[in-house]
């Protein structure tokens, strides 16, 4: 809880996995974090109809990944929420993006050193308003994906996000 008494993204009941992708419980996301649990999460590709790919740089405050740049807009799997669920409502809360339909890709399973995470990977094409969640997204906006491929040679991008997108690219 916030000093306020209001629920932090500490307290959020995350639902916890296996390395099979079934649920073995569910534990807060603070919880979550410190264990190294697996964890389910979606990841959303936002392109406009000219092609861009809308590119996100989170906030100092997120518990993973703080201050590097995203191609996805998404997050965990609270408990009691489908992937589909969590998409909507994250597209919402983060970009202000919603009504907009979501088209599913693929299941994944990420590691590295701070994340373990089942993830289900959706795109939506969009032009209208984007309103920023403050708490989360510093800033962003729509960018060719070679110009972003670019960026991510010497910039810090979230490495699950840019797995999505590489399996999206032509090989």
């Amino acid at each position: 809880m916030s000093q306020d008494g209001s629920k932090t993204a500490g307290d959020e009941i995350v639902v916890i996995v296996d390395k099979d992708n079934n649920v073995v419980g569910s534990v807060t996301r603070s919880e979550m974090r410190s264990g190294g649990l697996i964890h389910r999460a979606c990841y959303i590709l936002v392109f406009n109809t000219e092609g861009d790919l809308f590119v996100q740089k989170r906030t100092l405050a997120k518990d993973i990944y703080p201050g590097h740049y995203d191609v996805t807009t998404g997050g965990v799997v609270q408990a009691g929420e489908s992937y589909e669920e969590t998409a909507k409502r994250e597209i919402h809360e983060e970009l202000g993006i919603t009504g907009v339909p979501l088209k599913t890709l693929f299941d994944f399973y990420h590691e590295d050193s701070g994340n373990r995470v089942w993830g289900r990977a959706y795109m939506c094409v969009y032009d209208g308003e984007i309103i920023l969640q403050e708490e989360e997204v510093e800033s962003g906006g729509f960018h060719g994906v070679d110009e972003v491929l670019k960026w991510a040679e010497d910039k810090p991008f979230t490495p699950d996000g840019m797995y999505v997108l590489s399996k999206m690219l032509p090989s």
